[in-house]
């Protein structure tokens, strides 16, 4: 990685800087998609936290109506009488995180090139502690989370079932096993719990035993078809399915993977409409949570169930083991797919589903939610050395998740219910995280406005209760505490069901009670 060239005064926009800087981290790293968003996630989940904690004391003592959300890991205190720099917290929340996600490089440039020039005063340096605080929060929340499981996968010579194909062992074979983003665990604001295993699809062509799938005649279409439009050397493929096959491919080290393309494409869209800082640090999160939660179940699916399928370049060559008269055997059949040499290969893990398809689901509903709509024109981009100054024109984030997933197809290395059923995937991974995760106040806001997941704002009215110790309100000792989130919220301010609520909200340590004027 190289230091940026850009001092304090042109960093600008933190949230795009910082999103810069793991993309050079990508690129750097390699290495497979999960592991990637979720440095991505834990780095802009600590940033929005820390943004949160600053304007909730931008006026120097805590004021919910100067929130942008409830924050999604507690821990982060906030002197008394001082404003924190918003700026100072995101830049130290970000290279904390940076700093610990991927230790063998440098961030300490980019830090340095984001404060050359600030001030050094009370505000920098309080805002300095509220990231610094939001990160190590962030990190102890993510230790232990199953990330570092690296029990051994056994891959199977059973036909249909999924093994190497020359390109590498099964890369990150546990990490469907991974703590999902959405799930606060034991924090007793969640209503919803969790696992990667609660979003897993339909097996292929709803079929669950590995002989009668591949027997089956909804296996022969689909091997057919990417056997004929996936081959290296197909005739039918046309000139722009291979330029969109290339266009999404970005699975090669030294790019910046399935995420980062659509981290830049969420720029490009920011930028096209204008977005503040504030406004970029609560898309990002968003955007960033629900991706990392889409792996965790994109893997979930490949590796936990009882169908690891194998790839395509596995099918067509083993075609004579599959029990199906109607699936041709091709020893010499090769993807498409090829590193930057030329050498073809399927990416080391099994096909259903389909991690690009999975990412893109997730990003595709993070943005028409947080934009309010589907139907927003963008031009993306890629860093695939096939695609080399190639553009791609959208006219709805569902279109680009569509061709992402269709893109694998093309590229020879998925079937066409592995981009189908990932989308779905990655949808219903981001649409947990938007019921149960970030927000923001519209009376902050008044262009764009995300989901009211969290109501903490002027419509309430607050009296202090004293310590967080204070009991529940509505069940005694066996009904969990309520924090400052949605359901309470709802429950009292939108639904009328409950006249009002505690709420510790973890701000100034103190227990409040919300409630609505009669």
């Amino acid at each position: 990685m190289s230091a940026p060239a850009q001092a304090s005064s042109t960093v600008g926009d933190r949230a795009l800087y910082w999103n810069d800087v793991l993309l050079d981290a990508y690129v750097a790293v390699g290495g497979s998609p999960g592991p990637l968003a979720r440095a991505g996630a834990m780095m802009h989940l600590a940033m929005y936290d820390a943004a949160n904690a600053s304007r909730c004391h931008s006026s120097g003592g805590f004021k919910p109506e100067n929130c942008i959300g409830a924050l999604y890991t507690p821990g982060i205190s906030v002197k008394a009488g001082v404003a924190p720099n918003v700026d100072a917290a995101l830049d130290h929340a970000a290279y904390n995180v940076l700093k610990s996600t991927f230790p063998a490089l440098d961030f300490a440039p980019y830090l340095t090139a984001a404060r050359t020039g600030e001030p050094v005063d009370a505000t920098t340096t309080e805002g300095k502690s509220v990231g610094e605080k939001a990160a190590a929060a962030m990190i102890a929340r993510r230790t232990n989370d199953g990330s570092q499981d690296t029990t051994p996968y056994t891959p199977s010579t059973e036909p249909g079932q999924w093994r190497p194909t020359g390109s590498g062992p099964a890369a990150d074979p546990n990490w469907g096993k991974v703590k999902k983003f959405v799930d606060y665990g034991d924090y007793p604001w969640t209503h919803i719990k969790t696992t990667a295993a609660d979003l897993r699809p339909q097996p292929p062509a709803g079929i669950a035993t590995m002989p009668e799938l591949l027997k089956s005649p909804a296996y022969t279409a689909q091997f057919k078809e990417v056997a004929e439009l996936g081959a290296a050397n197909s005739t039918t493929r046309t000139p722009e399915q291979t330029q969109i096959a290339w266009f999404w491919a970005n699975d090669l080290n030294g790019t910046y993977k399935p995420p980062g393309q659509l981290f830049t494409h969420t720029r490009i869209v920011s930028t096209q409409r204008g977005l503040d800082e504030i406004a970029n640090v609560q898309l990002f999160a968003l955007v960033a949570g629900s991706m990392a939660d889409a792996g965790i179940s994109a893997w979930d699916q490949k590796y936990q169930t009882s169908i690891d399928l194998w790839r395509p370049e596995s099918a067509v060559k083993l075609a004579d083991t599959d029990g199906n008269p109607d699936t041709v055997q091709n020893g010499s059949w090769q993807p498409l797919s090829a590193d930057a040499a030329g050498n073809h290969f399927s990416p080391p893990f099994p096909a259903y589903v389909s991690g690009h398809a999975t990412f893109a689901g997730a990003w595709a509903e993070s943005m028409k939610q947080f934009f309010g709509t589907d139907n927003i024109t963008f031009t993306g981009t890629t860093e695939d050395p096939h695609a080399v100054g190639v553009s791609r024109t959208f006219t709805s984030f569902s279109a680009a998740a569509t061709e992402d997933a269709r893109s694998r197809v093309y590229l020879g290395v998925h079937y066409q219910w592995d981009g189908d059923l990932g989308v779905a995937t990655g949808r219903k991974a981001a649409g947990q995280i938007l019921n149960n995760l970030i927000t923001k106040n519209p009376d902050n806001t008044p262009v764009y406005t995300s989901p009211y997941l969290t109501t903490v704002g002027k419509e309430w009215l607050i009296k202090p209760m004293g310590a967080t110790s204070v009991g529940n309100y509505d069940g005694g000792t066996s009904a969990s505490w309520y924090w400052c989130d949605e359901y309470g919220a709802d429950n009292v301010y939108n639904q009328l069901i409950w006249s009002s609520y505690g709420c510790a909200n973890g701000y100034d340590g103190l227990a409040h009670i919300y409630y609505t004027p009669r």
